[in-house]
């Protein structure tokens, strides 16, 4: 499993907390332990002035973290998607391979403008 991450997962005094703070908090707390990947910059800036989101772009279409890659290879885009996932999702017992979402495509484009770093 990978997040990616705008560049940090510290407590921030941005109202509703940062972004990427906020998923990764969720996947912790929820007993998950994803690799993360940073890929710096700030979204709004596009592509030329956010080469690091390059691989971001590839993926989603957009520039925006954070982004989940679970095990099952499907994408969950956004942090309140991401935490959402995390409720729903527990990490396997040690020794047994990921589940699934179980049928449902956690993949979710939806997002808020308080997610966006």
């Amino acid at each position: 499993m990978k997040l990616y991450v705008c560049w940090g997962t510290f407590p921030t005094p941005r109202p509703g907390g940062h972004p990427c703070r906020n998923a990764y908090r969720a996947l912790r707390e929820a007993g998950w332990e994803p690799e993360l990947e940073k890929v710096y910059g700030w979204g709004a800036l596009g592509d030329t002035l956010n080469p690091t989101r390059a691989k971001i772009r590839s993926m989603t279409g957009q520039n925006w973290v954070p982004v989940l890659e679970p095990d099952d290879g499907e994408l969950v885009e956004g942090s309140t998607a991401i935490v959402e996932w995390a409720r729903a999702h527990r990490p396997p017992p040690t020794g047994q391979a990921p589940r699934g979402a179980g049928g449902a495509s956690p993949r979710s484009s939806t997002r808020a403008s308080s997610d966006r770093p």
